[in-house]
């Protein structure tokens, strides 16, 4: 790795650790301190590589890194990049041998004291309803963590409670920092995170439209399934035809296979030369009702691991049906979609093969999930399960959860929604009741950029039109979606590198990619 990638890694080591199969960060926290990250941005930089958009996108990344971490200094407002740097499931999946893995591990537990005290120097500008909505994720972070296991956990677990104090007791404070960055500070982040110039104005009415035409898609398949009823109704009654606890794991299990050999049969996706097991989440994941954790590009070939994790036993009945109602028979299919394939799982796989070490290591998470999104609704359009209306409407549900984040995340940031508000808007837009709407709100005071499965998908269908007119009679989905993939994951600002690799610039100038009217 050359020391311009190897800076851009350091100040992202969780994630280039386990998305990008980056193993020499085993066993390693990232110094997440003020001063720590302050010697991470002022080592960026570097010569410029030869190709233009390995370029492009290192520029990018170093451009986000100094918006996030410089400008808007979210290391000292949202414990979730602590938790990252703390999280010890990334070792849980077979890339390397177990002893090998155990023994990363148990080096990164060791440095769990070090890295508390980095999080508790720099979380000073903790606000009471982040540290609200985050802590329950904190304080599952120890799950699978026994006490008296020996001195090296029982460091960990005190350090960790005190991270769990200090979170609590910001929670607690009612007159602590304001949670919103503010317009000016969201169009910041939204722009370097994806290189493009964002209209925020422009971006929610693109969001406006878009939950419009996702109702009139839910009213047809609903109209389908069951004539003349109320979506709302249908909507509720379907979901609640799920499987039962134990046979969660199994519907999973046969609709990863039916996915992924649909997509090779269709050739939506360029590469199907990998392996995707099925299993629940580890202990301090299980958060996650349903993820994907792939084979990354650094790492010999292995499997990767399609999380879905069904509730636990010991809940009330009625949390347990609210948990499995995700796993409905109109919802799973258009998840298992997103998470395995044409979605995250054959994006693994293409970024394994992908030509340099910069497009393999650094990502856009709002191609990541723009694309899983995106061909959710390429699944519809080309007749995976067309006989099922059920499967057009599980998308439609999905995706208006997703649409009204981006609404919300800039409601919330600009001042214009409280949490109450974007609440409610949850319930009127997307079908969800009370304690799920609420979590889904209190999740965009911390995430600002959790519209990015909408905005991605918005721009990678843009590309698409603009792709159609270009190559006309030579057009087809599966050389886009390569185009695209041969990229690793573009910022929506360099989209237009698949069109035309030599000579593309640096941003698009597409109204969809970049929010503008």
């Amino acid at each position: 790795m050359d020391l311009r990638l190897r800076a851009l890694c350091d100040i992202s080591a969780p994630i280039c650790r386990e998305y990008a199969g980056r193993h020499e960060y085993d066993g390693e926290v990232q110094d997440l301190s003020p001063d720590g990250v302050a010697r991470a941005l002022a080592a960026l930089g570097g010569p410029a590589y030869p190709d233009p958009y390995d370029e492009a996108l290192a520029l990018a990344k170093e451009d986000e890194a100094r918006a996030a971490l410089g400008e808007l200094r979210l290391h000292r407002r949202n414990p979730l990049l602590h938790l990252l740097n703390l999280d010890l499931a990334c070792y849980d999946r077979e890339y390397a041998p177990e002893p090998d893995r155990a023994a990363a591990r148990q080096r990164h537990l060791a440095g769990w004291p070090e890295a508390v005290d980095m999080a508790l120097a720099s979380l000073d500008e903790l606000s009471a309803p982040v540290a609200e909505a985050t802590l329950d994720a904190v304080r599952g972070l120890a799950a699978g963590l026994a006490p008296g296991s020996d001195d090296t956990t029982d460091a960990a677990l005190a350090a960790h409670a005190r991270l769990v104090a200090h979170v609590e007791a910001a929670a607690a404070r009612p007159d602590g920092p304001d949670p919103a960055l503010g317009g000016a500070g969201l169009v910041r982040l939204l722009s370097a995170s994806e290189a493009t110039d964002v209209d925020l104005t422009a971006l929610g009415k693109h969001a406006d439209a878009e939950r419009d035409r996702l109702l009139a898609m839910l009213a047809d398949a609903v109209a389908v399934v069951s004539p003349g009823r109320p979506a709302a109704d249908v909507v509720l009654e379907l979901l609640r035809d799920h499987p039962d606890a134990d046979g969660v794991l199994d519907e999973a299990r046969a609709l990863t296979a039916e996915v992924i050999a649909w997509t090779r049969r269709t050739g939506l996706a360029p590469y199907h030369d990998g392996t995707c097991l099925v299993g629940p989440a580890p202990a301090s994941r299980q958060w996650a009702m349903a993820m994907m954790s792939w084979s990354a590009p650094g790492e010999p070939d292995g499997p990767s691991w399609y999380h879905v994790t069904p509730p636990q036993p010991s809940w009330p009945a009625e949390e347990q049906e609210e948990w499995l109602q995700v796993f409905s028979r109109t919802s799973l299919p258009a998840i298992t979609v997103h998470e395995v394939a044409p979605g995250h799982f054959s994006h693994g796989l293409a970024l394994r093969h992908a030509s340099s070490e910069v497009r393999q290591t650094l990502m856009s998470e709002a191609f990541v999930e723009g694309w899983a999104h995106y061909v959710e609704e390429v699944a519809v359009e080309e007749g995976f399960r067309a006989d099922d209306p059920r499967f057009a409407a599980g998308v439609a549900v999905e995706a208006l959860i997703r649409v009204t984040r981006l609404a919300c995340a800039i409601g919330l940031h600009t001042g214009e929604l409280t949490v109450a508000d974007a609440a409610r808007r949850f319930e009127r837009d997307a079908f969800l009741k009370g304690p799920a709407a609420l979590s889904e709100a209190r999740r965009g005071t911390f995430d600002p950029t959790y519209g990015r499965y909408t905005w991605g998908k918005l721009a990678i269908q843009a590309l698409r039109k603009r792709a159609r007119s270009a190559w006309r009679e030579e057009f087809s989905l599966p050389r886009f979606h390569r185009a695209m993939l041969d990229l690793g994951s573009p910022p929506l600002g360099l989209l237009d590198y698949a069109l035309a690799p030599a000579t593309s610039p640096a941003a698009s100038a597409d109204p969809a990619a970049a929010g503008r009217p």
